[in-house]
């Protein structure tokens, strides 16, 4: 699965990026409040079973996921609420750099 990313990597990207967010925007005037993060993904799912059976979630990017087809693929959605691990009840606040066309 060479084009391919396990699910459990692909969240952890995520949680690093939006960390990195975080520590960056620390300080800045504009934040963002992460209520909610939805990722619609496609996912082939591999069942091994040796020893013992084993299930890995692997995420394709769209092209990638029409040229399999040996795995059957399903559309999967998460949504996932940001939080902190020093304040579990407060709201995750990102900021970043301000986009051509955002006021």
């Amino acid at each position: 699965m060479d084009d391919a990313v396990e699910l459990a990597d692909m969240i952890a990207q995520l949680r690093r990026e939006l960390g990195r967010a975080m520590t960056e925007g620390a300080d800045a005037d504009l934040r963002f409040r992460a209520e909610r993060v939805e990722l619609e993904l496609t996912v082939g799912v591999e069942r091994t079973r040796e020893p013992g059976v084993k299930v890995r979630f692997w995420v394709f990017d769209a092209t990638a996921a029409a040229r399999r087809s040996a795995t059957t693929t399903q559309r999967l959605t998460l949504t996932l609420q940001p939080v902190t691990a020093d304040a579990p009840d407060a709201p995750a606040l990102i900021s970043g750099a301000e986009l051509p066309g955002e006021d």
